[in-house]
């Protein structure tokens, strides 16, 4: 197969916002489509059908220069800027194997984590090696939080003798198993809250996983299972940024970067159910009334729905991607801690994984009625696009998250958003505590006087319930 042949099919170019692109952008895009056709799309169902993480397909983006994307010239990276990741993202979505998309998506999160504070230790130990086929990842889920990853509440880092020993338990971490180092977040030494993060590149060798038990809808290819790391004793070249930088860390890249990646990639899907469902509804003729499936005004109804959806979702993804190569000099500019530049722009990251994740359900949704009963058929693609999509709703932080996030941060402002759980709610307090009666008072007041005597002893101070903390965004 062609990249003519893969996109003759589909939804026609004119389609594609390219007034916004560059003539690079668009041979990356051009690129990337060519890689899809020559071999990534062919490879994504077998992904599924053997458990077959997609390690193929990701060496031949690093081949090529795309698992250095985002990585300036200066270390043997291809210089890339947002924008150039929202398209490469969404491009390997749509019309190669979506599984890669966001393996492919938390490799370059994890790759600008470390960006984010780079050493010459760790540029050369995983930066300029990219291009050989290296693969990084992020690991910042929680068995005990699920998608609340901002409390990594079973992980913990000490001090032993001049190194770190760190642990940390994840319930979901794409490319489980198989990537080549994991970028991790864990609570600092000498924890003090949960603002108090830290940041460590850990290699695979210290890393368990269970690959073999990954199954989820059939998806089994992008391997995100649990992984651990028991007690990994780093040397102190593995911190990235200084102890205590893991919150920042957050706010400005490993969330920017994410959310704009996914997002991508749901647009991506949502395209690519678009491709699919024109092919097949232009090609199928019901011989009893001569008309194709795409002569039906229901199903124009839907494609034209799908397609100018979609567009308003890549529009506000391409948009947000260009404000943030704004505030970075196209990601070339180097912030020291406590610059921001993309945590500015954190709220309209949550709209924008919102909108895509809301869409892409929505629309792989229709293109399945459109297409009818083949639509169920393994060989039109239909399905995977189907359920891979479906994981943009609940992917943390899951839309029930954001639209809370937003909607709290419009009506109160962003310091009601209590992002480490450290504020007490007053209102709801008080209203609570006038529904008991004296006794029932009193027995609270003993409960809390005998807390508030542990919380006393060394070791036991907590974080004031009044106290603010900085606002998230």
């Amino acid at each position: 197969m062609t990249a003519a042949d893969l996109t003759a099919w589909g939804v026609a170019p004119d389609w594609n916002p390219d007034w916004l692109l560059t003539e690079r952008h668009r041979e990356l895009r051009e690129k990337i489509i060519e890689l899809c056709a020559q071999e990534m799309r062919a490879n994504a169902e077998r992904s599924d059908d053997e458990l077959r993480f997609p390690r193929r397909n990701l060496e031949l983006l690093g081949e090529h220069g795309f698992l250095g994307l985002t990585v300036p010239e200066r270390y043997g990276g291809l210089g890339g800027d947002h924008l150039s990741f929202a398209l490469v993202a969404e491009a390997i979505a749509r019309y190669g194997c979506a599984s890669t998309a966001m393996c492919y998506v938390m490799h370059v999160a994890a790759v600008q984590a470390i960006m984010l504070r780079p050493t010459p230790a760790l540029v050369d130990r995983y930066i300029r090696p990219l291009n050989t086929g290296r693969i990084g990842t992020l690991s910042y889920s929680d068995p005990r939080t699920g998608g609340h990853f901002w409390f990594p509440m079973s992980s913990a880092a000490e001090r032993v003798d001049g190194q770190y020993r760190v642990r940390k338990s994840s319930s979901w971490t794409t490319s489980g198993g198989f990537a080549d180092f994991y970028v991790i977040q864990t609570t600092s030494p000498d924890f003090t809250g949960y603002h108090d993060l830290s940041v460590f590149v850990v290699d695979a060798e210290a890393v368990a996983a269970k690959p073999s038990m990954w199954d989820a809808l059939g998806l089994r290819g992008n391997q995100s299972g649990a992984v651990e790391v028991a007690a990994a004793l780093l040397p102190p070249d593995r911190l990235v940024g200084p102890l205590g930088d893991g919150a920042e860390s957050n706010d400005e890249v490993v969330d920017p970067w994410f959310l704009l990646g996914s997002s991508s990639v749901w647009n991506g899907i949502a395209l690519g159910a678009v491709d699919i469902a024109k092919r097949h509804t232009t090609g199928k003729v019901h011989e009893d009334t001569g008309m194709r499936v795409a002569d039906y005004p229901t199903v124009q109804d839907y494609v034209g729905e799908a397609v100018i959806d979609t567009n308003a979702a890549r529009l506000a993804a391409y948009s947000l991607a260009g404000a943030l190569d704004g505030a970075t000099e196209h990601n070339q500019r180097v912030l020291e801690p406590g610059e921001r530049a993309r945590a500015d722009y954190l709220h309209w990251c949550w709209q924008v994984k919102f909108s895509a994740a809301k869409n892409v359900t929505h629309v792989v949704d229709k293109m399945l009625h459109a297409c009818g009963g083949s639509g169920y058929r393994r060989d039109m693609e239909l399905e995977r696009y189907l359920r891979d999509g479906k994981a943009g709703w609940v992917m943390g932080p899951s839309n029930e998250v954001l639209r809370q996030f937003v909607g709290r941060s419009v009506l109160l402002g962003f310091d009601a958003i209590d992002y480490w759980n450290q504020r007490v709610d007053q209102r709801v307090l008080a209203a609570e505590t006038r529904k008991l009666d004296a006794e029932g008072k009193r027995a609270l007041a003993r409960r809390l006087l005998a807390e508030a005597d542990g919380l006393s002893e060394p070791g036991g101070s907590r974080a004031s319930g009044g106290a603010d903390e900085e606002a998230r965004g």
